[in-house]
């Protein structure tokens, strides 16, 4: 069975067997991150004409912030209703693997 990791810097964010892939982004069940004190909300917000408006988080370990790392759509709308409860993060900022 194939599990999903999001991994910075060698901490595991999430980890999860079941989730939703959307425009190649995996997004994690909130069950599946590990510890979401890492989880530090931000006031950045965008909008998707069919998803709705993301909100995002910065990835916080230490002294070491990884500035909108995840991102998650609170209430999106109904094309996109599958993701809501999950996260998704930058692939660009952090490790995102199926194995």
């Amino acid at each position: 069975m194939p599990i999903a990791k999001a991994i910075a810097d060698g901490t595991v964010l999430a980890e999860a067997t079941t989730w939703e892939e959307v425009e190649g982004n995996i997004y994690f069940p909130h069950s599946a991150i590990k510890d979401a004190s890492l989880l530090v909300p931000t006031d950045l917000s965008t909008f998707c004409p069919w998803k709705g408006h993301a909100s995002y988080y910065s990835v916080v370990m230490g002294d070491k912030t990884i500035p909108n790392a995840a991102w998650y759509y609170a209430e999106p709308y109904d094309a996109a209703m599958k993701i809501k409860g999950h996260v998704a993060f930058y692939t660009s900022k952090i490790d995102v693997t199926v194995e």
